[in-house]
């Protein structure tokens, strides 16, 4: 089974970190998101990946090459940028003859048991209950999770089930079919071709589909989910820097949960809760709280809170909530 992942997305609502790095390698809880993604899909088996890249594009072709040389793996480009069903439709020479697909989206941190989606004998896509479905696609489901309408973006939704970005398709002709349909009659949603619309067009020719429900998900494309990602990350096991391990800072107060790269340096500083530094970090005389730091920042005599902080900045007096991205130099 080929795993299909659209990362062509330019990531508008993180500007400015995505005006030098894709979204997907945006780094939470000490990893890229899209590492998170590939590493639950291979820990369940699957190996064969197709990753539709447009922005930015050879910076996540070279992390992939890179990280996971034994995967087998192959990369469509995505030129024009027209919505999750254009982007499926790119990848079409290598997926057409395939008797089923996984489909996942790069920018989408999941917990879900994967087996289940795997094993079901249908068609079947991840949902998750939401508080508000309409920025969402959503999946209106009988008593036997037999998904009935999918509508994506609804004004007035018919049901608070969110689809979060995670399907496995047993019918690939009649997927592509009915995306070759929305291009060809220009069928748009928001201005884009949608997933969520070609798989309504399978519903609707009888073609069964179920849901899968997902315990967690975090659609990381806003400063404030991203950081709410990490802080949830870093209070799971296996996320975290371990205390025992950590180098001994110094006069420094470390209030855990936090990851912090052991090349980075930090000195006279409170680091936590909720904090992630990357590589050859450097903290001095600083307070750092529910955070992200990319690599190769210098921090000095800085009160830092709810902020995001691209790689290779360096920031120097002040006490914010900041949102900043690489190569940025400032002081206060």
């Amino acid at each position: 089974m080929k795993v299909v992942i659209p990362v062509a997305g330019a990531g508008m609502r993180l500007r400015p970190h995505t005006y030098t790095q894709p979204k997907p390698l945006m780094p939470v809880a000490g990893k890229p998101i899209i590492q998170f993604i590939v590493d639950k899909l291979v820990e369940s088996g699957l190996d064969d990946f197709v990753f539709v890249i447009g922005y930015l594009g050879d910076k996540i072709r070279n992390f992939i090459e890179a990280q996971y040389p034994d995967l087998q793996t192959e990369f469509v480009y995505q030129e024009n940028r027209e919505g999750s069903a254009h982007a499926i439709a790119c990848a079409r020479e290598l997926i057409e003859d395939e008797d089923e697909i996984f489909i996942a989206f790069g920018d989408t941190i999941f917990d879900a048991n994967l087996q289940l989606l795997l094993d079901c004998p249908n068609s079947c896509l991840g949902v998750k209950k939401v508080s508000d479905p309409r920025e969402f696609g959503v999946a209106d489901i009988d008593e036997d999770n037999n998904i009935l309408r999918l509508v994506e973006k609804p004004r007035i939704p018919k049901s608070n089930l969110a689809v979060v970005g995670l399907y496995k398709i047993r019918e690939v002709p009649a997927l592509l079919k009915a995306i070759d349909q929305l291009l060809t009659n220009d069928i748009r949603t928001v201005g884009e071709y949608q997933l969520t619309d070609a798989l309504h067009m399978m519903v609707e020719q009888g073609i069964p589909m179920k849901t899968i429900p997902v315990d967690n998900w975090f659609d990381c494309g806003r400063k404030d989910v991203l950081l709410e990602t990490n802080a949830m990350l870093l209070g799971q096991t296996g996320y975290a820097s371990d205390a025992f391990n950590l180098p001994e800072f110094e006069n420094t107060i470390l209030i855990h949960p936090v990851y912090i790269s052991p090349s980075s340096h930090i000195s006279n500083s409170i680091i936590g809760p909720n904090v992630s530094i990357g590589e050859n970090v450097t903290v001095e005389n600083s307070i750092l709280k529910d955070s992200i730091i990319g690599n190769y920042a210098s921090l000095h005599e800085v009160v830092l809170r709810h902020s995001v902080i691209g790689s290779d900045t360096s920031i120097r007096g002040t006490n914010l909530s900041l949102n900043i991205g690489d190569n940025t130099e400032i002081e206060f």
